[in-house]
């Protein structure tokens, strides 16, 4: 299994980040998050189709650059640096992986290739964010191939070409094709604590729906683990770009005569946030290298979902207190990681429910 990243993944970091830095800086955001599409199209389509960021994991027989998990991570990591307002989330991670991992080959020949591209954006749309064991439960597809029933979140759906639909069909799951347009189909943008990543709720009533594949639980389980992965890579390039800023701020900040960061007590704060954010980093890196390998422990991607989420909270906690009264106010930045912090942290399961899952399957595997 792979123990360090290449110099290829290197360069692609380096790609990545100064293009991020470039096209999502906190101004950038701050407009973006206010908008109701919530996102640039010109530089989506710059950066998912002329860097090749959408497909980065998708194989080159769909349309995409060949990587994989550990490259998806990467380019995850340094948008989560920079809060990046796209839909790359919704589209490349949790509807390309659900592709991948649950489509029919002749499905995945269509619509891949628009979906590694940039040029389709889709949304998975699943009735339950919290385990995949609760899916299924309020999707269902009619006797007559008809969508009906409620997903109570779904991630940038307002904004979306394709929807996948995972739904029950009998005593099976299956994932089904809906266009933005279908009748029956209602699409209600939701009131958000982070406005950075747009939300809906979907409501099929007969909606008509093309039944693309079957969602078995192995599919399904594989595709909630990369989804978790990519999540928190993204948690950790935010809980290193908070770090990065609280420490700065802490040598800017005088007080007494001196800089508050050599207060021996803050000292200690920062080192702690640190070994935690590194510990976590570790985990995260490591599971997206299982996942690559298809091999190494099975749980890895929710010790990392729930290692990372508590370690963006603490980054996003400590840059708020460290920064004092500052740290409360619209116009200082922290506030927007600290929304993105807690959204994530519960996105797809929280640190709780991913603990349970781990320990069900370290049960099992006993």
């Amino acid at each position: 299994m792979q123990t360090e990243f290449s110099s290829e993944q290197q360069l692609l970091r380096d790609v990545v980040s100064r293009a991020l830095r470039d096209k999502s800086p906190p101004g950038a955001v701050r407009e973006l998050m206010a908008s109701d599409r919530g996102y640039d199209p010109a530089v989506w389509q710059e950066l998912g189709a002329g860097a090749g960021l959408a497909g980065v994991h998708v194989p080159e027989a769909w349309g995409g650059a060949g990587g994989g998990p550990v490259e998806l991570g990467i380019v995850a990591e340094e948008m989560g640096r920079t809060l990046f307002c796209g839909p790359f989330f919704a589209s490349a991670v949790m509807a390309g992986n659900a592709l991948m991992e649950a489509a029919d080959e002749s499905a995945r020949a269509e619509l891949l290739p628009g979906v590694a591209s940039g040029s389709v954006i889709a949304a998975l749309v699943l009735d339950d964010l919290n385990s995949p064991a609760a899916v299924g439960g309020s999707l269902r597809a009619r006797d007559d191939g008809r969508l009906a029933g409620t997903a109570a979140i779904v991630v940038d759906a307002h904004v979306a070409d394709l929807l996948l639909v995972v739904a029950r069909t009998g005593p099976d799951l299956g994932l089904h094709a809906v266009g933005s347009g279908a009748p029956g189909l209602e699409i209600e943008p939701l009131q958000v604590v982070d406005p950075t990543r747009k939300l809906s709720r979907v409501t099929f009533a007969g909606v008509p729906a093309r039944p693309i594949g079957t969602v078995g639980g192995e599919a399904l389980n594989r595709t909630w683990d990369l989804m978790s992965s990519a999540l928190a890579h993204e948690m950790i390039g935010g809980a290193q770009r908070l770090f990065e800023s609280t420490v700065a701020y802490t040598k800017e900040r005088f007080q007494f005569g001196r800089p508050i960061g050599s207060f021996q007590a803050l000292k200690h704060r920062c080192a702690d946030l640190l070994l935690e954010i590194e510990l976590a980093r570790a985990v995260t890196h490591h599971a997206a290298r299982c996942l690559a390998a298809g091999e190494g422990e099975p749980w890895a991607a929710s010790m990392a979902k729930a290692a990372a989420a508590d370690a963006f909270m603490s980054a996003a906690r400590a840059g708020i207190q460290l920064r004092g009264g500052i740290g409360f106010t619209w116009e200082d930045d922290t506030h927007l990681w600290f929304k993105r912090a807690k959204s994530s942290e519960v996105l797809l399961g929280t640190p709780a429910i991913h603990r349970e899952r781990m320990m069900t399957m370290l049960e099992g595997a006993a």
